[in-house]
């Protein structure tokens, strides 16, 4: 890929547009360091048993009282060997006929607190908003955009993220737990066991997934279905990485710059406060038509690659001279340096109206990680560990994983199976159940996995009964659009009439 940069190719959650992992933080041994891959796993202190406690919350007018659990699940592999521990937080409320939905970050490398506090479940922290501050006290408070009111949530952190762990040496937690299709057995197995764990087996069952836990969502779906026996009603994708062959070939595809420039044209939008969905649908209209159509042209038209331009100038309110240097195709780093430039600063991959003071700013490329993602570890980590120990009551001087750089540094990039993205299981989970729906959750302004991939993606799968059951839904704001309150309230909206619905 020569233009796109492996990084937002990838559309890892956590690593920053055009810098590879090594380079987002100062060196440090890793877990995969060569000299220590065969040694066992240093002896831990036990992790503590399952804690309960009993909380409520307002909403709606109404309290609704909870229970939070902390606890721990076992990894075996094939000859019986307990390998692995899986931390998990779940909220219930007692009632009959309640379903359950599991919930999954991405990164690799990322626990599953962003959706828990950010995003659906019943506490709620502030972050990843323009202005907010790591050092911001990380004051947890109700949540309006919870689901907890129609469904029950489980929080299931993958090896090596927030508290869960691996008991066996480096190369082999490699191959059993930072590998593709190990991913998404072991983690099926999880949500099994969950469910037979807590006698839930009979339970309506719904999943969630963000970012690489959105490509983790069909494959995980699939795999229950087929494998384990146990079927999902509904499968809930925010801001997925689903199908990475759409970023290939560059230097020909019209694609991969159709699928950046409507989130570009989004944050323009933006600033001039004239976002709407009838503007993005004009906006979409041009990007399928005439500017594919110009792209595939090239020098067989002289006049494609000016019309380009112009109308790329206008949509974006990017200087026309940038844009013809670029001759219309936009690649992401240079625009999130370029767009804030005069002012000193730098847009995020997640949401380019999100900025932070660029420290480099004459370098000729990006030298700092993400705005975003150098703000929000603070907050979340300090609130879900002070939540974890303090107020439920699940001691331990374990560290808490946000974001391990070193699992998405150790991560399996090379498998055909990531390389094949999420859709092919998609298109059989649906095909294999002709009432399982999906919905398809989007930020207009990401450009870490834009929305139009999604779009091009849904529109290229067969109808399969109700044209309805895959549905893409976007949103105001970036990979996380739920950290806005309208957003949030939408997509709790969009949720809850699929759970109606199957």
């Amino acid at each position: 890929m020569s233009s796109i940069s492996l990084a937002s190719a990838l559309a890892f959650f956590f690593l920053a547009y055009g810098l590879p992992a090594q380079e987002a933080k100062p060196a440090t041994p890793t877990s995969t360091d060569t000299k220590d891959k065969d040694k066992p796993a240093e002896k831990e202190a036990p992790l503590p048993p399952d804690a309960h406690v009993a909380q409520s919350m307002q909403i709606d007018g109404k309290a609704l009282p909870y229970t939070v659990t902390v606890s721990t699940l076992p990894v075996y592999d094939a000859t019986g060997k307990k390998t692995g521990e899986v931390v998990v937080t779940a909220y219930t409320v007692d009632g009959e006929d309640r379903p359950v939905t599991f919930a999954f970050n991405g990164g690799p490398g990322a626990a599953s607190v962003f959706l828990n506090l950010g995003a659906i479940g019943p506490k709620h922290l502030a972050f990843g908003e323009e202005g907010d501050s790591p050092s911001d006290p990380a004051k947890l408070t109700d949540n309006p955009g919870t689901w907890l009111d129609f469904t029950d949530l489980v929080f299931i952190d993958p090896i090596g993220t927030g508290y869960s762990r691996s008991l066996v040496t480096p190369a082999e937690t490699k191959t059993q737990f930072y590998s593709t299709d190990n991913d998404i057995h072991y983690l099926s197995r999880i949500v099994y066991d969950w469910l037979v764990k807590n006698a839930r087996l009979r339970s309506r069952k719904y999943l969630t997934g963000e970012s690489y836990g959105g490509y983790r969502g069909p494959r995980i779906t699939h795999y229950l279905q087929t494998q384990l026996g146990v079927a999902m009603n509904g499968v809930v994708l925010v801001s997925p990485y689903l199908n990475p062959e759409q970023y290939g070939n560059s230097d020909l595809s019209p694609v991969p710059w159709m699928l950046t420039l409507p989130s570009i044209a989004a944050a323009h939008l933006e600033r001039e406060h004239k976002l709407t969905p009838e503007a993005m649908a004009r906006v979409i209209a041009y990007t399928r038509g005439e500017y594919a159509s110009d792209l595939l042209k090239g020098r067989s038209d002289p006049e494609a690659t000016p019309r380009i331009v112009k109308r790329v100038a206008e949509i974006t309110g990017l200087q026309e001279e940038f844009v013809r240097r670029a001759g219309g195709r936009l690649e992401i780093g240079a625009y999130l340096r370029e767009v804030f430039r005069e002012s000193g600063r730098i847009g995020s991959v997640y949401d380019s109206n999100v900025t932070g003071f660029d420290p480099y700013p004459f370098a000729p490329d990006q030298r700092t990680n993400d705005p975003i993602l150098e703000s929000i570890i603070a907050p979340t980590t300090t609130a879900m560990v002070d939540f974890v120990t303090r107020v439920v009551g699940w001691k331990t001087e374990a560290r808490y994983n946000a974001l391990s750089y070193d699992v998405n540094a150790a991560w399996d990039r090379d498998s055909r199976a990531l390389r094949e993205g999420a859709v092919p299981d998609l298109r059989q989970a649906v095909a294999t159940d002709p009432k399982l729906r999906i919905v398809i959750a989007h930020g207009w302004n990401d450009l870490s996995c834009p929305f139009m991939g999604s779009v091009l993606t849904v529109d290229q799968m067969p109808l399969m009964g109700d044209p309805t059951r895959v549905a893409v839904r976007e949103y105001s704001g970036g990979h996380m659009f739920y950290s806005r309150a309208a957003s949030q309230a939408a997509l709790r909206k969009d949720v809850q009439a699929m759970f109606a619905k199957h």
